[in-house]
């Protein structure tokens, strides 16, 4: 009788927090749903936003800003995705705040602390980096591959003869495709850009140093420019522009723990709890 009452009394938590998990994960699709139907209703100036970039470079060349539809069902795709981004985006502070009420009531007061800041720094990052993408980054590349139009049209002109009509080459792109690379790079700037939050948040944690940080340069460029290769589109200035924009917050993360470590041992020199052998390995 006493081996089952351990037995409930252990289970009964296990019950409670899987009903919790339950609970969380239901409030969250919900929340996922009605942002996809608003994100729905408003995709269309959603994705007039998302084509001012490209339509400003082509308004200083002088052309007019259009996209085509390949496929029949085409538009109807591109409605949806925009709606299953604009619906995540819009849910994801209410995702958040459900992942953070889970995890909360396990944690000590001092850890909720420490990583709470780190809760409210990720979307922000994820949202410099995307605005980096789409104010600075968007602009110079489309104007860096629409210029090649000039290039293939001065190579058609002289190719022909001199009786021949003037001929010229303007960009017609498919509306998913536009989407698809626009969206690639906001969200491959977003996600980069949570790089010093990880590894900020692992270095306040104790599980990385920053000597280890300094002592893996050459791994972690090598790293980034793979990170890079598979998330850009398969060109190599897209992968150059994303690799010099986040190496720099690579040696960002190596200067947030080091602060972090002097702090430490700071208080651990003033609590008298300071190892020697702890300052060696971090040399």
């Amino acid at each position: 009788m006493t081996n089952t009452d351990q037995l409930d009394d252990s289970t009964a938590p296990l019950v409670e927090h899987l009903r919790e998990l339950r609970t969380r994960i239901l409030y969250s699709i919900g929340a996922f749903a009605v942002c996809f139907v608003l994100g729905y209703l408003v995709w269309e100036y959603i994705f007039k936003f998302l084509t001012h970039p490209m339509c400003m470079v082509l308004t200083e060349r002088g052309q007019q800003c259009q996209l085509i539809l390949v496929k029949m069902q085409e538009g109807f795709f591109v409605a949806i995705k925009i709606a299953l981004w604009g619906g995540f985006a819009m849910a994801f502070p209410i995702i958040a705040y459900q992942m953070w009420r889970f995890i909360a009531p396990g944690l000590y007061r001092s850890e909720k602390a420490a990583f709470l800041p780190f809760l409210v720094a990720s979307p922000v990052m994820f949202l410099i980096g995307g605005a980096f993408a789409y104010y600075i980054i968007l602009p110079f590349a489309f104007r860096f591959f629409l210029g090649f139009q000039d290039v293939f049209a001065d190579a058609i002109e002289a190719g022909g003869s001199l009786s021949s009509p003037p001929t010229g080459i303007s960009f017609m792109g498919s509306m998913e495709a536009y989407l698809s690379l626009t969206m690639t790079f906001v969200l491959a700037f977003g996600l980069c850009f949570q790089l010093p939050v990880l590894l900020t948040l692992m270095g306040k944690a104790g599980l990385i140093s920053s000597s280890g940080l300094k002592a893996t340069r050459k791994y972690a460029v090598v790293a980034i420019l793979a990170v890079s290769a598979l998330v850009t589109p398969p060109d190599v200035f897209s992968q150059v522009i994303l690799f010099c924009a986040v190496y720099p917050l690579y040696e960002l993360s190596i200067f947030l723990i080091v602060r972090f470590e002097r702090d430490r041992e700071a208080q651990a020199r003033a609590d008298g709890t300071w190892d020697e052998d702890d300052e060696d390995e971090d040399a």
